[in-house]
Parts: C-alpha cells; sequence; structure tokens
C-alpha cells in the first residue's frame, strides 16, 4: 500500500490545523485588546502624570517604583529597582516556559517642558482631536517614549487575559537617566545576574512609533552615538574677565568670558556651522555601496515635502538635493549648540558684563567613532587653541550601534510588518541616539533595535502627541500598536 497521499494528506490537515489555531489564538487575543483599550489608555495617562526628569531630580525614586509596578501588573514575576550612582533602574523577567526571550529596553523618564508653551497641561495627557490624524494623546512622554511602551504592555495583558501562554520569555532593562545620555545604565546591564538574563536573549528591542504621517515605515539598522556636555567660560577660571558680572562700561578695560566662549564655539566649526573642524577629531566611517542604496530607495518613497513641513525648514544644508541630505543625516557626525546662556536675558537692557558664559552642546556620532575619542579631541583642541580654561564637562554620552539586517531580531520585525500589509524600508540608523551600545557591544554583541506601529510627533518639543484612534487607514491607532507588538512576539518566537 502506498503511504505517502496519506501522510501528505496529515501533514497538510496539520498544517491547517496550527494556522487555524494561530488565527484563533490572535482572534481571541484581538478581542481582549479591544475589550481592554480604555483601561490600556488610562494607564498611559497615569503613567504621562507621573513624570520623571533628571535633568530636574523630578519625580525620583517614585518614576523606578511606577515602573516597577508596571512591569508587576503585567506580570512579570522577578522585579527589581537597582540604585546606581544616579537615578535608579528597574529590571524585570518574565519567564513563561517558552525556548526563546526576548530582551527589552526602556526608559521611564521624559524630556523638560514649560506648560506656557503647551495647548493643554503636558502632565495630563488629554486626548484631543487633532485632524486629519484622528483623536491623540498630548503630554510629556506621550509618544517618547512611554506611549509606545504602554502599548507593549498592554499587549502582554491582552495575552495573558485571553488566557495564554506567553510566546517569549521577557528580559527587560528600563532605566530613568535616558534624557540626560544614559550615564550610568553600564552599572544596570553589567550587573551579574542583569547580564545572564540578557545573554540568554536573541536581541533587545525598544517599543516605538515608527509610522510617518502616510503609513511609511523604516527599520533602523543601528543608531548614532551622543556626547552631552557643557562648556562653561568663568572669568575665576579664565583668571581674565570679572568673577562676578559687573557694570558693563568697564568692558573698555575688562576682558569679557561671554566672547571668549564665542571665540571658542567658532572654532569648534566651519565658518558655516556644518564641517566640523575640531583638531584630529576622530574620523566617521563611510557610508557602504549597500546603505547607499537603502538610503536612495527610502528617499524614492519618503515625502520630502512632508519631512521639510514637520521640521519646519524651508531649506537643507547647501540646499542639496533630498537624497544627498539624507546621505548627510546618515553619514555625519554633528556637533550641535542646544542652547547658550550667559548674562541677562529678561526685558530691558541690565547693562551688565558677565563673569560666566554656558553653551550646551551635543555631538552625535557615527561608526566608527568612539565618545572617549571624540571628548578627547575636543579638550586637546580648545587648550591648543588658547582655550583650556574652558571647563568641559560631560554630562552622558556613549558609541553608536549597528545590527546585522540578518539578524532574527531585524528579520522578525520586517515579516510582522508584512503582515499588516507594510513593506517596510531598511535605514543604516536612526539619526538620533539610544544607548544600544551596552547590548551590541562587549561582551553581550546583541542585535538590537526599535519596533512599533503606530504614530507621534513632538518628542522634546511642546505638544508632543500620540495617536490613540486613527482617521488615517495607513496608520494603526493605539489598539493597532497593540496588536503588532503581539504579533512581533509571536514572530519573534518562531
Amino acid at each position: 500500500m502506498n503511504t505517502k497521499p496519506l501522510v501528505s494528506l496529515i501533514a497538510v490537515m496539520l498544517v491547517a490545523r496550527c494556522c487555524i489555531a494561530a488565527t484563533d489564538d490572535r482572534a481571541d487575543i484581538k478581542a481582549e485588546v479591544t475589550k481592554r483599550h480604555d483601561e490600556a489608555v488610562k494607564r498611559l495617562q497615569d503613567w504621562v502624570g507621573q513624570v520623571s526628569i533628571a535633568a530636574e531630580n523630578r519625580g525620583y525614586p517614585e518614576g523606578a517604583e511606577y515602573m516597577a509596578k508596571l512591569a508587576r501588573d503585567a506580570g512579570f514575576q522577578q522585579v527589581t529597582v537597582i540604585n546606581t550612582d544616579g537615578k535608579p533602574g528597574v529590571f524585570a523577567t518574565l519567564d513563561a516556559g517558552a525556548p526563546k526571550t526576548v530582551g527589552l529596553y526602556f526608559m521611564y523618564d521624559v524630556k523638560q517642558f514649560d506648560p506656557a508653551e503647551w495647548t493643554s497641561p503636558p502632565t495630563e495627557a488629554r486626548i484631543v482631536d487633532k485632524p486629519p490624524l484622528g483623536k491623540v494623546m498630548i503630554g510629556r512622554g506621550a509618544v517618547n517614549q512611554k506611549g509606545p511602551e504602554a502599548a507593549f504592555l498592554a499587549a502582554v495583558h491582552a495575552i495573558r487575559g485571553a488566557g495564554k501562554k506567553m510566546p517569549v520569555n521577557l528580559a527587560m532593562v528600563a532605566e530613568g537617566e535616558e534624557e540626560i545620555g544614559s550615564p550610568h545604565i553600564p552599572q544596570l546591564v553589567r550587573r551579574p545576574e542583569v547580564l545572564d538574563a540578557l545573554k540568554k536573549c536573541v536581541g533587545v528591542f525598544m517599543p516605538h512609533a515608527t509610522q510617518d504621517l502616510d503609513g511609511i515605515v523604516t527599520v533602523n539598522l543601528g543608531s548614532k552615538g551622543v556626547i552631552e556636555l557643557e562648556l562653561v567660560s568663568s572669568g575665576e577660571k579664565w583668571g581674565r574677565g570679572p568673577a562676578k558680572d559687573i557694570h558693563s562700561s568697564l568692558k573698555a578695560m575688562v576682558d569679557s568670558p561671554a566672547w571668549h566662549l564665542v571665540k571658542a564655539l567658532n572654532t569648534l566649526v566651519s565658518d558655516d556651522g556644518n564641517v566640523i573642524m575640531i583638531d584630529n577629531y576622530p574620523k566617521p566611517l563611510p557610508l557602504s555601496a549597500e546603505e547607499k542604496t537603502m538610503i536612495e530607495k527610502v528617499s524614492q518613497v519618503r515625502s520630502e515635502a512632508q519631512a521639510k513641513k514637520q521640521f519646519s525648514v524651508q531649506h537643507w544644508i547647501n540646499d542639496v538635493p533630498w537624497e544627498q541630505a539624507n546621505e548627510r543625516l546618515e553619514s555625519q557626525p554633528t556637533v550641535n549648540i542646544e542652547g547658550l546662556v550667559g548674562g541677562y536675558t529678561g526685558p530691558g537692557g541690565k547693562t551688565i558684563l558677565p563673569h560666566r558664559a554656558v553653551a550646551k552642546i551635543d555631538m552625535r556620532l557615527v561608526p566608527d567613532m568612539k565618545a572617549a575619542d571624540a571628548l578627547a579631541a575636543l579638550k586637546a583642541h580648545l587648550a591648543k587653541r588658547g582655550f583650556g580654561d574652558i571647563e568641559v564637562n560631560m554630562t552622558g554620552g556613549y558609541d553608536p550601534t549597528s545590527t546585522s539586517a540578518d539578524s532574527a531580531l531585524i528579520k522578525a520585525q520586517v515579516a510582522t510588518y508584512k503582515k499588516f500589509g507594510i513593506d517596510p524600508s531598511l535605514w543604516p540608523r536612526n539619526a538620533g541616539s539610544y544607548p544600544g551600545y551596552v547590548f551590541t557591544g562587549e561582551p553581550l554583541k546583541l542585535a538590537a533595535g526599535h519596533f512599533g506601529l503606530g504614530h507621534g510627533s513632538g518628542a522634546h518639543a511642546p505638544d508632543e502627541y500620540y495617536i490613540i484612534e486613527s482617521t488615517n487607514p495607513k496608520i494603526q491607532g493605539f489598539d493597532g500598536a497593540v496588536m503588532s507588538f503581539v504579533e512581533y512576539l509571536y514572530e519573534l518566537a518562531k
């Protein structure tokens, strides 16, 4: 008797049953997501109300304790608040008895804000109509990063609420200093118990809202590194100029620390401010042919006009075309003045000669640049040019990251987006920064990245928002973002 047709039929039936079971699983979970929508949105609103701002020492240790409670409520069995030399972090694990473990990077801190600049209070997390997007939540941290993180937690709640086992185990590291350059994250990640948990992971990802306004999704294969620092010019340290503010008429015979700082800043860049001129500064790795191809493809589908509107700009540097502007974005390190502070800036004039001036600087780094090398070059440059008295106070920073497109983490992202009818584009790196180096570097050498459907904007700016109910069929609302995380976890489990 030829049993091959019978074996084949049984195999087909088994595959069909598996497919039906998988579909049923997601249908149950999707129903649970819908049922828990209000509860999940309220959880996000409450979290936005719990503000933690490292730069202002505001909301600590409450922010870490709140993060720990969110993890426990979501079903993480082991949750520990870990103290560092800075703000506390949270380490949590969820053991589902699954063959695979996935790492999570969360941040619970947010950027500073001035309520006077907002249309609604930044800690109230009001839901408002924002045509043509739909209903959005406005609040500090709404998209960066509490919205996407809350959507991920809602996915875990929904899977458990539907009576399903989690398809993967989870190991979470959450920090409270991301917005000041993550100065103490090594103290979290390099603790033995945290390293042991992360070593078992297939990779680490950060929940994110990846969709552009036209629904386009890019998968980032890394992020730029960053150094955050202050340059401080003072009469006291300089030995010239006043040691306290004095009458401006005395400028005729007394040096100015403020002008001293301006002159120092002027040596760091070209006359147009766009080329770094620091002596012996680390050289960036040129874009590869593969990266240039990625940029060319994305530049053809991403809207230049929409980008200019979103960023409120009329020109790119040197009026370069869109593709070349994107090449600069991906390949070029930057020295940026975040702010200049010195003397009197209130109403009217005060006619003083300030004794002190400060420049807040951030320096973005690309492969193969190292933060330590860039900082050393800056200090040596200032000393060589006669500005060795200017204090260089690094407040945070780290190296850039890179992850292979062939890693299981990235392949699962692409596959998941395709399930939602989206053909994502690969992108060399996020021009922003996050401390993924602790995962991609020694000793872990893990794949790391960002994932999640949904859209928001205004990070670090007034009226930051995250879409809750989308009226644009190309963009997922909150529940769609939640389901993207559900599907991603199942895809990673394969």
